[in-house]
């Protein structure tokens, strides 16, 4: 991962952080999705935490480390 990656993920993770109730984390992969997500996009799963705290603790988290899930460039 380079720098301007990271860099992009801690600036996404700031945004979360300035507005936690319009988020929600995924339970299955711990993904951050909209609130009005029905299905998570990474997992397809359906059952989210939605409380603030939560969703500020794992976008700290997810902000200041590389990604690691499976993207859909991966399939390919």
């Amino acid at each position: 991962m380079t720098d301007s990656e990271l860099e992009e993920r801690a600036k996404r993770a700031a945004e979360i952080l300035k507005a936690p109730t319009q988020y929600k984390v995924c339970e299955g992969c711990e993904s951050i999705v909209r609130r009005k997500a029905v299905f998570c996009p990474n997992c397809h799963g359906y059952r989210f935490d939605p409380d603030p705290a939560r969703v500020a603790e794992q976008a700290r988290i997810l902000g200041a480390r590389p990604a690691n899930s499976i993207s859909e460039q991966d399939y390919s």
